[in-house]
């Protein structure tokens, strides 16, 4: 730094001219009465940013100043508290986040950090455990690993129902049964390419002992079939075709992601006309449906509802959405007569209802049929009371060692809500728990003398 030219010169101290962090220092000679303000000893090494050539110039005050023997950029040793002056025979107190090495410090608070977010934490579980304790505990059905459907087979987005059934019809087939109690005539699609067709357990029932199927395919050819299994809990059944070429398996979608308003195209062989397609849309889901004859043979859907016309021969075709997924598998129709779905007599045609078993559940009972031979089903081990009309559903006689009576359950309890769904009457009660898994976990809130509890049950199987 350069001195001011109206300062009188004076002798230089050689010492004074060593470096301090690259800047000269100037010092008066010893013993000098000069009376022009001279730079401050203080300011070597560090006070560049202060203008110490002013006339005005005013030192730091002494709390900052640096240690002498130090460093202002912390090079070097520091052998007294900051703050304290040189001269100070008073050494200041250290504080404590000077005793300990700054990374140390860090380490210590990251640590005390982490224990009382964990703490918050388990606190927080055991405060939500508490509240909502029987809900966190219910569990979802496992995800499908099944070798069905055609990978690829879906278009990537939505096309118009000419396209749609211009992919789905090659896989469309006829069935024909006949056997000792009759005969039926439905409909199916290819799900695996080396002959697996899934279609409805009363289309097949009449062959289920000793009698024949007839399978037609697309182009014309009709070849026999053999039932791989069927499930009347379900309405379904696969039927397997042997020693034929170029089967086009469906695509299978989700049909928990179908939405109500959504367009979808049948397809099947009503009335024993082969090939025909007709629309409409999703007009509602999780539909309890119960279909049937005999009490053995009696199923309860939770269905989708669809508009698209939907008549005696279209049962076990597919319903599809405009990706070409298949979301559900035609299965009853409403009537305004006395007749039951597949009761035997004659049916009317279509009045706009038809009801169709979702894919997910239509995709785990075929794979299981297809595995085993047989499909299982969940049963809390409960008689439910017919007679009662809802809201609810009144339990009857609890099997011993059942899911009911592991879980607490007794005769004459009020059933209202499983899993969240609330129940409407004993119909809507058995469906719901038949759109689950066995060994599954599902909440049920029930009433009991007046009050209201809760309870987590573990769903039973049967076979069937």
């Amino acid at each position: 730094m350069t001195e001011r030219r109206d300062r009188p010169e004076g002798p230089r101290d050689e010492a004074s001219a060593a470096p301090g962090n690259g800047e000269a220092v100037a010092t008066p000679p010893s013993g000098s009465a000069s009376t022009t303000q001279q730079v401050p000893a203080q300011r070597a090494g560090w006070v560049q940013h202060f203008p110490a050539e002013r006339p005005d110039f005013e030192p730091p005050p002494p709390w900052a100043r640096p240690v002498p023997g130090g460093s202002h950029n912390g090079a070097g040793p520091a052998n007294r508290a900051f703050g304290v002056p040189a001269a100070s025979p008073v050494q200041a107190k250290e504080p404590w986040f000077g005793r300990y090495p700054r990374r140390a410090v860090l380490v210590a608070l990251a640590v005390t950090i982490a224990l009382v977010a964990a703490a918050l934490g388990g606190t927080a579980g055991v405060l939500a455990t508490l509240q909502f304790g029987p809900a966190l505990i219910s569990t979802d059905a496992p995800a499908s690993e099944d070798d069905l459907g055609a990978e690829g087979k879906a278009f990537p987005k939505p096309e118009n129902v000419a396209t749609v059934a211009q992919a789905l019809l090659p896989s469309v087939v006829q069935i024909k049964a006949t056997g000792g109690p009759g005969s039926a005539s439905g409909s199916g699609f290819v799900i695996r390419k080396d002959g697996y067709i899934l279609t409805n357990n009363h289309v097949v029932a009449p062959a289920a002992s000793g009698g024949t199927i007839k399978v037609s395919l697309h182009g014309g050819e009709e070849v026999p079939g053999q039932i791989v299994g069927r499930s009347p809990a379900y309405d379904l059944a696969v039927v397997r075709v042997k020693d034929v070429e170029n089967l086009k398996p469906v695509a299978l979608g989700d049909s928990d992601r179908v939405r109500v308003g959504e367009p979808v195209v049948a397809l099947g062989s009503p009335l024993g006309l082969t090939g025909t397609v007709t629309t409409g849309i999703v007009s509602a889901r999780n539909r309890p449906v119960t279909a049937g004859g005999a009490e053995s043979e009696m199923s309860f859907i939770n269905a989708l509802q669809t508009d698209a016309a939907v008549n005696p021969g279209n049962s076990g075709g597919p319903l599809v959405n405009l990706k070409a997924e298949v979301i559900g598998v035609n299965s009853a129709i409403a009537t305004v007569g006395d007749q039951e779905p597949f009761s035997g007599g004659e049916q009317q045609g279509s009045i706009g209802l038809g009801f169709s078993i979702p894919t997910n559940q239509a995709r785990r009972t075929a794979d299981q049929i297809i595995r085993t031979g047989h499909a299982v089903y969940p049963v809390v081990g409960a008689v439910v009371d017919v007679r009662h009309e809802g809201p609810g559903a009144r339990l009857g006689d609890i099997q011993p060692d059942s899911a009911a009576a592991n879980a607490g359950l007794a005769r004459g309890d009020l059933v209202t809500v499983i899993n969240g769904h609330k129940v409407t009457g004993a119909d809507d009660l058995i469906v719901q728990i038949r759109s689950y898994v066995p060994g599954q976990r599902v909440e049920m809130v029930y009433e009991r003398g007046g009050k209201e509890r809760k309870a987590i049950v573990t769903l039973g199987k049967e076979t069937g």
